[in-house]
C-alpha cells in the first residue's frame, strides 16, 4: 500500500471548452483537502492549474507550486500559495514536482499536460519510481487516449502490467482510493547487448 501525503496534478494553463473540465479540477481540489493530501502542481493560477490550486484552498488546504522563473517572471504564478518554489528549467520543475509527490494525477489539459505524464508512467515503467499515475477524466476527454493506449498494449509496444498501472476515473475520490491501495509492479527494464 502506498502511503500518500501530496498529490501532483498536472492540467490544462487553459480551462477548456467544457464547463465539466473546471467543475471536476474543483472537485479533485476539494477531494485533496479533505483526505489532508498536499496538492503539488505547476505554480500558475490561470487555468485548471488556478481552478484546483483554488480549490485546495478554498478548504483549507496546503498547495505547494513549481514555476520556472522565466514563467513567474511572466506574472503567471499563484501569489497565494502555501509554498512557491521558482526553479530554473522546466526539466528541474519536473523533477522537483516528482520529489515532492506520492502520486501523479493529469487532468484535461495540453501538450506539456501529455508530456508531464507520460514522462513521469516512463519513470515508473522503468522502476525510477513506484508511485501510482492516473487520469482523472471529465467530458469523456482522456476516452480516445486510452483506447490508442489499450491499442498500445494490444500490439505488443506496451506491456500489460505496465499499460495497467495507469488508472483512468471520472470520480475524484474513486482515483485517490486506488492510489492508497496501489502497489507497483516490477519495473520492466530490458537490456539488449549488441554484438559487434
Amino acid at each position: 500500500m502506498t502511503t500518500l501525503k501530496s498529490i501532483c496534478v498536472y492540467c490544462g494553463s487553459n480551462t477548456g471548452a467544457k464547463p465539466e473540465y473546471a467543475a471536476t479540477a474543483t472537485a479533485l481540489g476539494t477531494a485533496l483537502a479533505a483526505r489532508g493530501l498536499t496538492l503539488v502542481y505547476g505554480g500558475g493560477k490561470v487555468g485548471l492549474m488556478g481552478v484546483v490550486a483554488d480549490a485546495v484552498l478554498a478548504e483549507g488546504g496546503k498547495v505547494i507550486g513549481v514555476i520556472p522563473e522565466f514563467l513567474a517572471l511572466k506574472e503567471v504564478a499563484h501569489a497565494g500559495l502555501t509554498e512557491l518554489i521558482v526553479v530554473t528549467s522546466m526539466h528541474e520543475r519536473k523533477a522537483e514536482m516528482e520529489r515532492l509527490s506520492d502520486g501523479f494525477i493529469a487532468l484535461p489539459g495540453g501538450i506539456g499536460t501529455m508530456e508531464e505524464l507520460f514522462e513521469i508512467w516512463t519513470w515508473s515503467q522503468l522502476g525510477q519510481h513506484k508511485k501510482p499515475c492516473g487520469l482523472l477524466d471529465a467530458a469523456d476527454y482522456y476516452a480516445d487516449l486510452n483506447a490508442f493506449l489499450d491499442r498500445m498494449a494490444a500490439d505488443g509496444f506496451v506491456n500489460g502490467d505496465h499499460r495497467a498501472m495507469l488508472y483512468r476515473r471520472e470520480d475524484a475520490d474513486e482515483l485517490l482510493d486506488i492510489f492508497a491501495a496501489y502497489k507497483a509492479p516490477e519495473a520492466d527494464i530490458r537490456i539488449k547487448v549488441i554484438q559487434t
